[in-house]
């Protein structure tokens, strides 16, 4: 048995291995600025072209939110050449499947196909950078759109407003102060011309990466980018001076109310670095330490120990700017907010006081390796891997070598980092409540 189990472990070793072979890209630029990136694999006769565009919701007027988000689907009305309502029913038949997605930061969007439409995957993404067809009729149809989610993701869901309650509270200057959806009102009070002239600033060569993935002949994919992509003319450089926030040297506090909860929440929220400092790796192997399953610290102290709430967690929201790391719990039965707080800063003052066993050094460990191999086995995920190193850290290479950041991470320079960012004095506690109980 024992020689059995031993030859597992040598099995799950060189897979573990195989799986996370080196990922080979070539990237260059355009003569218009945009940045091209590609990868050839021949293993399954797939493609993936994706775009990503380096603007988010903090680049929006701050009295005009939303318009990033919002741009994410008004790009799939249609354009010249792609009648209204079409986009997706050319993707389907063509054998493939597509979607975007916006955060504070980029927008994003994909196709995936057959290898062997690969022109049409990039036909369709220069069309939509060179021909969108922003008129009254569609924006009209997406405003719906975006109200339909807004209600079914925000406004009627349980719990579904305290990232926005938190970050409103943490950020008094920089635009993270906002959310990705934005106010319905200001869309709603934005005209035509507002709506061209974000898409004429932001949906630019210049302030894209193109990516494609995949089965490629990458001599022939090249001449296609060229004649597809080449001729879009640069746009104006795009420059982004948002606010400095001021350190955080005072305990807040704060109030929310949601009329679809019947428990309370409490969270503690902690202002931390952009997520390319390293200090950002090391509160994300701090997030995992207390809250990645249920034998995690907080989880099994509090919810399976002391049953002293239905859920506990750490949440690591790390953006390009700034990071928020909050942590959360809803009580079980009349324990109070105020306790769960007490019970989650004891398992941060351990932290900062004593290191973390080996033992469970190494369970992170082996769950970074995990996540690591596991982001890099589609040609869907290193596509979007590709694009957001590049567009957001500046450096294409960490789809490669990100992983040895976390290797290098030590339980002194955990220790050190709880110290430097997890104090009392250095956060928000917002107690969320139902509606029932406001005053």
């Amino acid at each position: 048995m024992k020689k059995c189990l031993c030859s597992l472990a040598t099995l799950l070793m060189m897979t573990l291995t195989i799986s996370a072979q080196e990922v080979k890209f070539e990237e260059y630029d355009l003569s218009n600025g945009m940045h091209v990136i590609l990868h050839q694999d021949n293993t399954a006769p797939v493609v993936t072209t994706s775009v990503m565009y380096h603007v988010g919701a903090k680049d929006e007027n701050p009295e005009r939110t939303g318009f990033a988000h919002f741009f994410e689907h008004l790009l799939f009305e249609g354009t010249k050449n792609i009648p209204k309502g079409e986009w997706f029913t050319i993707v389907t038949s063509n054998g493939g499947s597509n979607n975007a997605n916006t955060t504070d930061d980029r927008t994003y969007y994909y196709e995936v196909f057959p290898s062997n439409n690969v022109e049409l995957g990039l036909w369709m993404e220069s069309e939509r950078l060179l021909h969108p067809v922003i008129n009254q009729d569609g924006v009209d149809t997406q405003n719906e759109v975006v109200k339909e989610e807004k209600r079914l993701r925000v406004d009627n869901s349980p719990y579904g407003k305290f990232l926005e309650m938190i970050k409103v509270n943490m950020f008094k200057k920089h635009p993270y102060k906002g959310t990705t959806i934005g106010k319905m009102a200001h869309l709603d009070a934005a005209t035509l011309e507002e709506f061209q002239a974000f898409n004429k600033k932001f949906y630019i060569p210049n302030n894209a990466v193109l990516v494609v993935a995949g089965d490629i002949d990458v001599a022939a994919v090249k001449v296609m980018i060229e004649d597809y992509f080449g001729p879009i003319p640069r746009g104006e450089d795009i420059v982004r001076n948002f606010p400095k926030e001021d350190p955080i040297t005072e305990p807040m506090r704060a109030k929310a109310y949601d009329p679809n909860i019947q428990i309370p929440a409490v969270m503690a929220a902690y202002r931390t670095p952009s997520f390319k400092e390293r200090d950002s790796y090391v509160l994300s192997m701090i997030s995992t330490y207390l809250s990645d399953g249920k034998t995690s610290k907080l989880y099994k102290k509090i919810v399976d120990d002391k049953k002293m709430a239905l859920q506990v967690g750490a949440i690591d929201f790390s953006q390009e700017d700034y990071g928020t790391y909050i942590l959360y719990g809803l009580p079980l039965g009349d324990v109070s907010l105020d306790d769960l707080v007490v019970e989650m800063d004891e398992e941060i003052a351990k932290l900062q006081s004593e290191l973390i066993s080996e033992r469970d050094y190494q369970k992170i460990q082996n769950k970074f390796e995990n996540n690591f191999v596991s982001s890099n086995s589609s040609i869907e995920g290193i596509a979007n891997s590709l694009a957001r190193y590049y567009m957001l850290y500046g450096d294409v290479n960490l789809i490669n070598n990100e992983i040895d950041i976390y290797r290098s991470i030590t339980r002194e320079e955990i220790k050190m980092v709880a110290n430097k960012y997890l104090n009392a004095n250095q956060r928000l506690v917002l107690e969320y409540l139902p509606e029932s109980d406001k005053e």
